[in-house]
């Protein structure tokens, strides 16, 4: 928690440079359960102009991506939690008031990494009611039946509501939020989301790691990111889904790379074959992200094929490690 609070801090003096540099904001669409949904956007000026003593753009891009951008340098979305929004005064200053009271994505778009940054805020955890919040069915969390055997394991803090209309909202560069939502309820708008920035890191440098060894990445597949803790329980038997799914704390995907979009397993160690040894080459990849991450230490899994799907590895940021699976 103290680490959250001196990175909200950090962000908080990062605003304050961009926040001078805002020159229109503009409101409002959609609904957000009977209630108007704010999507704020704000144009700033190049960086290259003079903030607060940050004379050329390249110190102010450094220090943007020190404290919003994330390990990978590739984040696109800082996610707020109900709980922490007062750490983030500067936010209310850029898109208003509405940005506390109401959830949304604020989108600031911004010379100095050449994209759209976002913040988006969330649902209380309390909004969901008999395991639906709206229409959209959820189910119960373990933490609500009994007490959480780990902080790790605690209810979520809140849930990002996605439509049809921000879906493709990038959290990442590789990343939009639709990756990351369950695979069902097709019909049911809006969907209610649980993710972890530091998933959406830990993916993208693995990305950059397979990449640096010689492993070209256009198209990573998200096979399954946040799963509903209704949706999880179809599949809970031996051999199956877990009940304390980490899926269901937002924080765990399942991924594999696609880069000709067939919707399968790429050949990634060139042997001819598309098989688990593909996989392990993902794991690998997570092996030394984790040595050069501690803090993003997880799980990592390697699922075989079957006739449902190809080959894919599991990714986590569980907080302790943890490995299954033989290639």
């Amino acid at each position: 928690m103290q680490q959250f609070r001196t990175r909200m801090r950090q962000c908080g003096r990062v605003l304050g440079l961009i926040g001078l540099g805002v020159v229109a904001l503009a409101s409002a669409r959609g609904a957000l359960a009977g209630e108007s949904e704010v999507v704020g956007t704000a144009t700033a000026l190049p960086l290259g102009v003079p903030l607060l003593g940050i004379a050329d753009g390249a110190a102010a891009k450094r220090l943007i991506g020190d404290s919003l951008l994330g390990r990978s340098r590739k984040l696109r979305a800082r996610l707020l939690a109900p709980s922490h929004l007062l750490d983030l005064p500067l936010l209310t200053q850029m898109f208003g008031d509405s940005a506390l009271r109401i959830p949304g994505i604020y989108a600031l778009t911004d010379s100095a990494i050449g994209a759209t940054f976002s913040f988006i805020t969330m649902l209380p955890f309390s909004s969901k009611e008999l395991g639906r919040v709206g229409s959209y069915r959820l189910g119960s969390w373990p933490g609500e039946r009994r007490q959480a055997r780990s902080e790790a394991y605690g209810n979520p803090e809140g849930f990002i509501r996605v439509t049809p209309e921000n879906q493709d909202t990038p959290v990442s560069e590789h990343f939009r939020l639709r990756d990351f939502l369950t695979h069902d309820q097709q019909a049911v708008w809006p969907k209610y989301l649980v993710l972890r920035e530091d998933l959406v890191d830990k993916l993208e440098l693995v990305i950059a790691d397979l990449e640096a060894n010689g492993v070209p990445v256009h198209n990573v597949r998200v096979m399954s990111g946040f799963r509903t803790p209704q949706y999880n329980a179809r599949g809970v038997r031996r051999g199956g889904r877990a009940s304390d799914s980490r899926h269901q704390y937002g924080d765990a995907a399942d991924i594999f790379v696609d880069n000709n979009s067939d919707g399968r397993m790429d050949d990634l160690n060139r042997d001819g074959r598309v098989d688990t040894r593909d996989a392990q080459v993902i794991v690998e990849a997570v092996e030394r992200v984790e040595r050069s991450h501690p803090e993003l230490v997880g799980g990592a899994g390697l699922y075989r094929a079957t006739r449902a799907h190809g080959p894919f590895a599991h990714i986590d940021v569980r907080g302790h490690r943890a490995r299954w699976g033989r290639a």
